[in-house]
C-alpha cells in the first residue's frame, strides 16, 4: 500500500530521474489508470443508483378508486386538517346532504311502486267485487259465531274451502299480490279458514272463534298491506 502511494507520488517529479525511478513511474501510472477507471465506473454506478432512486421516489402512487361518499370523505378530512373543529357545521351539512339524496331516491322508488300498485287497482274493479263480498261474508260469520249460531256460520262459509266465494277471493289474492308479506297473509287466510270451517262443522264454538278472528286479521292486513284497507266497505 505504502509502496504503490510512493509509486503514484513520483510520476509528479521531471523526467530526468534515474532508469529505475522510470519504470517505477511506468508502473505508477498504469496503476494510476486502472484506479481512475475504477473510481469513473464507481461515480456512474452511484449516478444511476441516484437517478432510479429519484425516479421511483417521484413516480405517483397508485390512485384508489373512491365512490362519491369515499370522495366526499376525502374532502372532508381535508378541511379538518386544514381548518381544525371550525369545519364541523360544513361536514354534517355535506354528509346530511349526501344522506339526503340517497333518502329522495328511495322516496321516488316507493312513489313510482305505489303508483304501479294503485293502477293495478284502478284496473281490477272486478277482484275488488270479490273482496267486498269476502268482508260481507266474513262480518256475517261473525256475527253469527258470537251468537253461538253455528249452524248459520257454516250456511254462510259454504261447508269447504271449494265454494264459489272463496276461490273468487284467491283470484284477487293472487291478481294483487306482490310482496311476499302480502303473500304469507293470503296463506295464514287460507290456512285459517279451512280450520274454522273444520271447526264450525264439528260444532266447536271455541275453535271457531280462535279460528275466525285469525282469518279476519290476516285478511284485513293484506288490504293494509296492498292499499286496499279504504277502498272496501265495512273495514
Amino acid at each position: 500500500m505504502a509502496t504503490a502511494f510512493l509509486s503514484t507520488a513520483n510520476s509528479f517529479f521531471p523526467s530526468s530521474i534515474s532508469p529505475s525511478t522510470s519504470s517505477s513511474c511506468s508502473s505508477s501510472s498504469s496503476s494510476s489508470s486502472s484506479l481512475g477507471t475504477a473510481l469513473v465506473y464507481l461515480n456512474n454506478q452511484n449516478v444511476q443508483r441516484r437517478t432510479l432512486c429519484k425516479a421511483f421516489n417521484e413516480s405517483p402512487p397508485p390512485t384508489p378508486a373512491l365512490t362519491k361518499r369515499g370522495f366526499s370523505l376525502c374532502f372532508i378530512t381535508s378541511l379538518v386538517l386544514a381548518a381544525g373543529n371550525g369545519c364541523s357545521n360544513a361536514i354534517a351539512a355535506i354528509l346530511e346532504a349526501d344522506d339526503d339524496e340517497e333518502l329522495l331516491e328511495k322516496v321516488k322508488k316507493d312513489r313510482k311502486k305505489r303508483l304501479e300498485r294503485q293502477g293495478v287497482i284502478s284496473s281490477s274493479g272486478q277482484e275488488k267485487g270479490y273482496l267486498q263480498d269476502v268482508v260481507y261474508k266474513l262480518s256475517e260469520i261473525g256475527l253469527a259465531i258470537d251468537n253461538n249460531d253455528l249452524s248459520t256460520a257454516s250456511s254462510v262459509l259454504g261447508g269447504s274451502t271449494d265454494t264459489e266465494w272463496v276461490k273468487n277471493a284467491n283470484v284477487a289474492f293472487n291478481k294483487l299480490s306482490s310482496s311476499p308479506e302480502e303473500k304469507t297473509q293470503v296463506e295464514t287466510f287460507n290456512s285459517s279458514l279451512a280450520s274454522l270451517i273444520s271447526s264450525v262443522t264439528k260444532n266447536d264454538v271455541e275453535s271457531s272463534k280462535v279460528a275466525f278472528v285469525t282469518s279476519a286479521t290476516a285478511f284485513e292486513k293484506w288490504t293494509t298491506l296492498t292499499g286496499l284497507v279504504g277502498q272496501l266497505k265495512g273495514l
